[in-house]
């Protein structure tokens, strides 16, 4: 069956330095009824984020930095805003488009993981692959590949209940490469990690990021990924706080828990 890309309206230019953006959010607002109470948690969010960029979403619980997360990923619409991925509106969108739109475009890396318990490593990493439309025997070959470069070359027939969570989340970073997404989005990637396990996945992540200029985009509590990121987003009672490069945090080590 041969695919085509959804067309809905493209978003107006915005000025940058000449890097090439792919998520952009405009005046985004999310509200929640909470009985006869409206609950705005996203309090008009506009954001810029470029192609190859890794970067961390920072904030409290409740500050709103994990609804942010979830519109940017399409698995939750604004109720008023824009959020264009790669220039398409993805509010525009209908089920169909955007099932596409998150096969195609984007990886998602979850805290608790998110792989099926019945199915192999391997097979795991093939799902999305055949989602979107891949021969078994190419996506087999592929998931296997991706599966080698995350240092699982030896487990692939082992199911999750057979691995480690270090392991289970190199499964889920492999999978979330599978379709080769413009955008993986990382959901507390390292929240049921020990210390050195999360910093292995953390630089795993930065290597994977650094060769195939995808851009990396972690909803985080955990200081570690600092140092990863090139650009940190503070997130605070449903506003942008602050944005800072890198360079210009000072990470007090006693915080790195």
């Amino acid at each position: 069956m041969t695919e085509t890309a959804p067309t809905p309206p493209t978003a107006p230019p915005a000025s940058n330095d000449g890097r090439e953006e792919i998520v952009r959010t405009i005046d985004v607002i999310k509200e929640y009824r909470m009985g006869e109470e409206i609950l705005r948690v996203l309090k008009g969010i506009t954001l810029t984020i470029f192609k190859g960029e890794y970067i961390s979403i920072m904030g409290p619980s409740g500050s709103g930095k994990s609804t942010l997360f979830n519109a940017i990923g399409g698995l939750d619409k604004p109720t008023s805003g824009k959020v264009f991925i790669d220039e398409v509106d993805i509010a525009q969108l209908d089920a169909l488009e955007l099932a596409w739109l998150r096969c195609r475009k984007i990886g998602y890396i979850f805290q608790t993981f998110n792989l099926i318990p019945v199915m192999s490593a391997l097979e795991n990493v093939m799902l999305p692959m055949i989602f979107g439309g891949m021969s078994n025997s190419d996506a087999q070959d592929k998931a296997a590949a991706i599966l080698k470069r995350v240092g699982l070359e030896n487990r692939l027939l082992n199911k999750p209940g057979q691995l480690s969570g270090g392991q289970q989340q190199r499964v889920a970073i492999a999978r979330a490469f599978a379709n080769d997404p413009a955008i993986i989005l990382a959901d507390e990637p390292t929240g049921n990690l020990d210390l050195n396990t999360g910093k292995q996945i953390i630089e795993l992540l930065r290597q994977m990021n650094a060769e195939r200029q995808v851009t990396v985009i972690s909803a985080t509590h955990d200081f570690k990924m600092l140092d990863v990121s090139d650009r940190i987003i503070w997130i605070r009672d449903g506003h942008i706080d602050k944005i800072q490069l890198r360079q210009d945090v000072k990470i007090d080590v006693g915080e790195m828990h």
